[in-house]
């Protein structure tokens, strides 16, 4: 539990969380909608893995990301508190913009591939 609370501990953390929780993205998309270098967005998204908030797969050569099942089920109130308040990050509706964009324009390189 403590690994998580201080994952989540983050703002930049945050938001890739609530981003993750629209769907799957690869980290090209993260890096596009959060306006994050690559090495930047892999390390806050190897934090949130490790501590078992998110899970990843390959496809092709790009790595995706999503919300762990497992997390989602034995953190059930947390992930419901998380949902619920994830709005108030002050970057949100701005992140939510930018989702938006990046996944009907094919902003991100690899989206093609999908």
């Amino acid at each position: 539990m403590v690994d998580i609370l201080k994952a989540l501990a983050d703002e930049t953390r945050l938001r890739i969380f609530a981003q993750m929780l629209k769907g799957d993205m690869c980290v090209c998309e993260i890096e596009e909608c959060l306006g994050l270098t690559q090495s930047n967005a892999s390390r806050h998204l190897t934090v949130l893995k490790k501590a078992g908030v998110l899970d990843s797969y390959k496809k092709a050569q790009w790595a995706y990301y999503k919300v762990s099942e497992s997390f989602a089920i034995d953190n059930e109130e947390l992930f419901a508190y998380l949902k619920r308040r994830l709005a108030n990050i002050p970057c949100y509706q701005v992140d939510c913009k930018n989702y938006n964009k990046c996944k009907k324009s094919n902003l991100c390189n690899c989206i093609k591939y999908k």
